[in-house]
């Protein structure tokens, strides 16, 4: 059966949104998907089902989690071998400071092209498919491409993860 990782966007963030890991999991087997695994309480899930179009899968599990708990929840599908075409595609030297914005589809070239023309101080991003790898030299607390930033310049839905919750949602394959 095939594997795949689930990123939910913004819940368990300032008390929002509230789904505790124990009751996702349970969703999810609810929703027949085997081998259910989480990691953090952002939202990370790993699970192998028999459905393979990515977009009935997340649809799925946005209206259940939206009929379970009554509220959105925008939900982000990726394989193993998407997650480590992610690793294997950081365009920058280190992975320090290292974030990756997954997008629900690429943006247009004239949206990127207005984003890539904006003042970002310090700030480092890079278009890479349906991916953004991102850096930041002050952390990703005070950086201007947070994801509302992110998604009210390219009109696309976003979720981003560091570094090391990438790598550690991958080892759950």
């Amino acid at each position: 059966m095939p594997l795949f990782a689930s990123l939910l966007r913004g819940i368990n963030v300032s008390g929002h949104k509230k789904i505790p890991m124990a009751g996702l999991k349970t969703l999810y087997e609810e929703l027949g998907f085997t081998n259910v695994k989480t990691y953090i309480q952002s939202g990370n899930v790993v699970f192998e089902t028999k459905q393979e179009d990515q977009v009935l899968i997340q649809q799925k599990i946005e209206r259940t989690i939206e009929a379970t708990y009554g509220f959105d929840v925008t939900v982000f599908i990726r394989t193993a071998a998407e997650l480590q075409q992610v690793i294997n595609s950081n365009p920058f030297e280190t992975t320090e400071a290292v974030y990756v914005t997954f997008l629900a589809e690429k943006p247009s070239p004239e949206r990127w092209t207005n984003l890539h023309s904006l003042d970002l101080g310090t700030e480092r991003l890079v278009l890479k498919n349906k991916d953004i790898f991102l850096q930041f030299s002050d952390g990703y607390g005070r950086a201007k491409l947070s994801n509302p930033f992110l998604e009210s310049k390219l009109k696309v839905k976003a979720t981003t993860r560091n570094w090391r919750t990438i790598n550690e949602i991958l080892n759950l394959f």
